[in-house]
């Protein structure tokens, strides 16, 4: 105290504006550690920041939605305690999440209730002669607006055969009377039981012949059966718990062979029927690979020290001998898709995806930064007209529900001409993580606000029962011989992420209704339904 004293003035308020901003600084540091409220984030570094498509104009739906989701996510702290919770939103029922790879729950915390989305179920469900307001129209498309466009009207369905004048002989096999049912509108008709049997052959056939599938990023191996039957094989490579690995982008995660298992039973059951039939299979690698196998692939085979017989192939990605693929001790499991046609008349169109990603550590894509983007590509042929655009909103849907982020390009049958569906292809980098949703995938949906009435009717006909998607995805795999095909934390995540799904179409119908000023806010009426109600209750859902 003598020793300040005996300071002039201007010394000691020096010394006192430096100890005040030490503590300040000491009392900072400590509130960004600890989050007491003091700095209201205000001082909180950019990188801590969240940077949206358009850091200057965040007017459109799909910033808003993405701030609006990553506020709920921010509120807890935790991507696991965030996915449980919006798990039994999306769920009417409880799910049991105990286990490995869940998060304990909070005793105290009671689930909010099960919101049933009647705003839109209501648009769904109204009558031909009720006026849909002009909101909807923008939003939800159906079928025969795109098909008026068609020069048959969108009558005719042809099929490969039909078009090539081919009909299949009596030793044709069930994958060639498949392919040659292939229509302009879809893979195979609802209900078709040559799905099964497809499914059936890769089964139960005998391997003939093996050899690695030329290209690509990772192995897969080309298996023939006898009667002229291909099928693309996919090996397991880690347990289905196993989790994308966190350092990994999406152009470098592991393919996973319950990932084009689960991928086929979705979309069959989404409706969209545009992927190839996949099904599980156990090998034995000595008898039905190594003694079939191509000498290319027969040269990276060796045994492990654990006495297993491995194999690696040669690729771009994991190809070596500390990434082998392992038998148990020559037990192997994997994926097998059928075959497409590979005839020339059945060539396919490749497609860039508008929506694709730069495929960089660094470098964004134009439609993560232009807020405008989607009205650039709707001026663009083929997405200016016809089905396209719409068939591409499906394909975000889809893709969202799996998680899978690797969707570059997309395929066609050139003989169908613009008119027809993209394929649902290579789905292995879906199915990776579980307790995160990758709200990115949505952009075309969030960015368009544009989706197919079938589509959104399918949606909510798994949201609201009576049997939710996850039940739906685990009886339409339990044939499967590889079951169980997914971890249990994968099922739940399709029921959430399918009301991820129904409130991005719901806050693009309000921002176009506030923008028209044409529709009230149905979320909040008691009785949205109005004296449509009890036919809804009594019929379910139908199409128009």
């Amino acid at each position: 105290m003598y020793w300040f004293r005996s300071k002039k003035l201007k010394e000691r308020l020096a010394l006192g504006f430096g100890a005040s901003l030490v503590l300040f600084t000491l009392l900072l540091v400590i509130d960004l550690q600890m989050d007491l409220g003091v700095s209201r984030g205000e001082f909180i570094p950019s990188h801590a920041r969240v940077r949206y498509a358009n850091q200057e104009d965040r007017s459109g739906i799909y910033n808003e939605f993405h701030r609006k989701y990553l506020a709920k996510s921010n509120a807890s702290g935790s991507k696991e305690y965030l996915t449980t919770n919006a798990h039994n939103t999306a769920h009417r029922g409880h799910t049991d999440t105990s286990g490995p790879g869940f998060p304990a729950k909070a005793a105290t915390t009671a689930p909010p209730p099960h919101d049933r989305f009647k705003d839109l179920t209501a648009l769904v469900v109204a009558p031909r002669n009720r006026r849909r307001p002009e909101a909807y129209e923008k939003i939800i498309v159906k079928e025969d607006l795109y098909a008026a466009t068609e020069p048959d009207g969108g009558e005719s369905n042809p099929t490969l055969g039909d078009v090539l004048d081919l009909k299949p002989g009596p030793n044709a096999s069930n994958l060639e009377r498949f392919q040659l049912r292939i229509s302009k509108r879809e893979l195979y008709r609802k209900g078709d039981q040559l799905v099964n049997a497809v499914v059936d052959d890769m089964v139960r056939l005998p391997i003939l012949h093996v050899v690695q599938k030329e290209g690509g990023t990772q192995l897969k191996l080309i298996i023939d059966y006898p009667n002229e039957i291909h099928a693309l094989f996919k090996p397991m490579r880690f347990p289905r718990e196993q989790q994308t690995l966190p350092n990994h982008f999406y152009f470098t995660d592991y393919e996973r062979h319950t990932a084009e298992i689960a991928a086929f039973h979705l979309d069959r059951l989404m409706d969209f029927r545009r992927a190839m039939p996949v099904t599980g299979r156990i090998l034995n690698i000595t008898t039905e690979i190594y003694q079939v196998g191509d000498e290319v692939l027969l040269k990276t085979f060796f045994v492990s020290p654990s006495n297993n017989l491995c194999f690696h192939g040669k690729c771009s990605y994991y190809c070596d001998t500390s990434h082998a693929i392992c038998g148990s001790p020559d037990t192997l499991e994997g994926s097998f898709a059928a075959f497409l046609p590979t005839q020339d008349d059945t060539q396919r169109k490749v497609w860039r995806h508008p929506w694709r990603r730069s495929y960089h550590k660094r470098r964004k894509a134009q439609w993560e930064t232009d807020s405008d983007y989607c009205t650039m590509v709707r001026d663009i042929p083929p997405y200016d007209e016809g089905r396209r655009l719409l068939d591409l909103m499906d394909m975000a849907v889809f893709d969202f529900l799996t998680g899978n982020m690797d969707r570059h390009h997309y395929e066609t049958f050139k003989i169908f001409g613009n008119d027809t569906f993209p394929i649902h292809l290579d789905h292995g980098r879906g199915f990776g993580r579980p307790f995160h949703d990758e709200l990115s995938i949505l952009a075309p949906v969030l960015q368009c606000c544009l989706l197919r009435a079938s589509t959104l009717e399918t949606l909510l006909k798994f949201h609201n029962g009576p049997k939710p998607l996850s039940e739906a995805m685990r009886d339409s795999m339990a044939s499967d011989p590889i079951v169980p095909v997914l971890w249990e934390p994968h099922l739940a995540a399709l029921d959430r992420r399918v009301a991820v799904v129904l409130q991005a179409i719901r806050d693009c119908v309000r921002k176009a209704s506030q923008d028209d000023g044409d529709l009230a806010d149905h979320h909040h009426d008691t009785n949205v339904l109005g004296e449509d109600s009890g036919a809804a209750a009594r019929h379910g859902f139908y199409r128009s």
